[in-house]
């Protein structure tokens, strides 16, 4: 057994620029968002009936400047052209109360999509977390905080410009065949063949989009990375090494950031063919129009129809769904790919308490050097055994780990043959230094980890030494305040739960430290008589001398045996020994 770290040359970030990104499903992503919004009818509904109302002037803007011109102010009746033009203000004024209410019915339509987004961006987080024994990383709050309300904005950016595009470029065409047939065939093919180059080019764009935000989210994860172990980059000289690392991550963004730009010029082109080429064409076509019998107020008014409203609703759809749709969908799908994280394994509870540790190496951080490292250890069913070691050195990590609170960076930790993270948490407790009271009676504080509906209370009292403080608080049903406990009674009140308990793996993490030697002693012996496995992480020398076996952990190897034999055969725990008062 050895807690010897394994040589590094340097702590670096361990993201590598040249790692493929991980597997996506965009139709996975494009499925959530559509039964989001069908999930909201009456808000969709809303949406149409209100981009009805607010697509009146696109409809009506031609005609009025039309016949403004051709049946007013060319003619000599300005009152007819003022008219037609305070028709179309009237239409604009509705147009804008439709507006507003798209906004709300927007929101509305959005909204709740976000909560269910959310929903599954956490629970994903959770489980993950769950899965691999550590908290989540800076990524995961990075998903959760920047892609939720990403896709949230993306979707009512997407909504907005489609729904706008679409009814527009309607009455568009409407406006156009009604005012003059003969302007048709010079603005829908270019407008077309724009709509087309511009759809053509999305799936490009959809991928360097994508590239770009997993290129920003590993910047930001592998500085996260080098400021959580920037002791051990400078402890080893590493500094270099370590911001060559990172310096990568950011030349790989830059990189997608300048191949994302380039295929967004296509955009420029899609919208320069499908929006400002049926203008020209139109100014070009003129004297065959006027060959025809189509007048300048036809032509103006066709004009109109291009300029203020079909060009800039391309635009916007250019814009929009270039940018929105592609970051919705990759906002979406990155979510959507922690939440399809499969949940962990149920708990279960084992028929024995030994402990079993293979190969286990476990630290501080996922950068920091291991405190435990390839540590091999046999605990039998029923054994007493402390462990003991200078502060800091990793005493509190390894009855993590055994009771499965944290899971080794390496190697496997298991109780009763069930991995220790898989166990039923009633077959184990694990009372830290700290000890935990919380506000409620006695009996609740006692009680709360049995099952038991009449539990053994004054013999567990009596046991752990509990007694005389129960009686001067007031007896069972009296308040706790846990703020008026010394820290030794809180320590007292924790034991005694934990004897009541049904869990046969008790382990004590300096749990009596707050106690004098006397009732520390009482209170060991009552778990070391009580059923079950004992681990005793020591606060004095007397512990380890009850102990069945002594687990010394000295930062360079682990050595295992009882205390005469330690103190003989072990030089670092003699000194250790030494260093505890006599009697103590």
């Amino acid at each position: 057994m050895t807690l010897t770290p394994r040589p590094r040359t340097s702590p670096i970030p361990r993201t590598n620029p040249g790692t493929a990104s991980p597997p996506h499903h965009e139709n996975g992503a494009w499925g959530f968002v559509i039964r989001g919004l069908l999930a909201e009818p009456r808000a969709l509904l809303r949406v149409l009936i209100w981009s009805v109302v607010e697509a009146g002037p696109a409809l009506f803007v031609g005609q009025a400047v039309a016949k403004a011109i051709g049946n007013g102010f060319a003619v000599g009746h300005p009152w007819t052209g003022t008219a037609w033009l305070g028709a179309l203000a009237l239409v604009w004024a509705v147009a804008a109360i439709g507006a507003r209410q798209v906004v709300l019915a927007v929101a509305a339509t959005v909204e709740p999509f976000r909560d269910r987004l959310l929903t599954e961006a956490v629970a994903g987080t959770l489980r993950h977390a769950a899965n691999a024994g550590r908290p989540p990383g800076s990524e995961a709050v990075a998903r959760v905080n920047l892609q939720v309300e990403l896709a949230r904005d993306a979707l009512a950016a997407l909504v907005t410009v489609v729904r706008s595009f679409a009814f527009t470029a309607v009455s568009v065409v409407v406006g156009l065949a009604v005012l003059e047939p003969l302007v048709l065939p010079w603005v829908l093919p270019p407008f077309v063949a724009g709509l087309l180059l511009f759809a053509v080019s999305l799936p490009a764009l959809a991928r360097r989009q994508r590239a770009y935000l997993l290129a920003d989210e590993a910047t930001v994860a592998a500085t996260a990375e080098l400021i959580g172990g920037l002791r051990d980059v400078v402890a080893c000289g590493a500094e270099e090494r370590a911001g060559d690392a990172v310096r990568a991550r950011v030349a790989a963004q830059e990189a997608a950031g300048r191949a994302l730009a380039g295929v967004t010029a296509l955009r420029t082109v899609a919208l320069t063919v499908g929006g400002w080429a049926p203008v020209l064409l139109l100014l070009l076509a003129v004297p065959w129009l006027g060959r025809h019998g189509v007048g300048a107020a036809m032509v103006i008014g066709a004009l109109t129809y291009l300029t203020q409203s079909l060009v800039p609703a391309f635009g916007g759809l250019v814009r929009g769904l270039g940018v929105s749709a592609v970051r919705l969908g990759v906002a979406v799908d990155r979510v959507l790919s922690t939440a399809s994280t499969a949940p962990p394994v149920p708990s279960a509870s084992p028929e024995r308490a030994d402990v079993r540790l293979r190969a286990v190496t476990a630290a501080y951080g996922p950068d920091a050097m291991p405190v435990i490292d390839a540590l091999d250890l046999d605990i039998p069913d029923g054994e007493h055994l402390a462990v003991v070691g200078p502060s800091g050195i990793g005493k509190s990590t390894l009855a993590a780990v055994i009771t499965g609170l944290t899971r080794p960076r390496d190697g496997t930790a298991a109780i009763g043959g069930i991995r220790a993270d898989l166990v039923d948490p009633a077959a184990r407790v694990l009372i830290p230094q700290e000890a935990y009271v919380f506000r409620g009676t006695v009996r609740e504080n006692l009680g709360y980890l049995t099952s038991d509906p009449r539990p053994p209370f004054a013999p567990a009292m009596d046991a752990v030494g509990s007694a005389g403080l129960v009686a001067r608080l007031g007896g069972l049903d009296a308040e706790l305040d846990p703020a008026a406990l010394s820290a030794g009674e809180r320590q007292l009140i924790a034991l005694t739960r934990a004897y009541l308990a049904p869990a046969r793996l008790v382990v004590l993490d300096e749990a009596t430290c707050h106690l004098d030697p006397a009732a520390e002693a009482r209170a060991e012996e009552a778990f070391a008589r009580r059923p079950g496995t004992l681990i005793v992480v020591a606060h004095r020398i007397s512990s380890a001398r009850r102990a069945g076996r002594v687990l010394l952990m000295d930062g360079t190897r682990t050595r295992l045996g009882t205390h005469d034999d330690l103190v003989h055969g072990s030089p670092p725990y003699a000194a250790l020994a030494g260093r505890w008062r006599p009697g103590s």
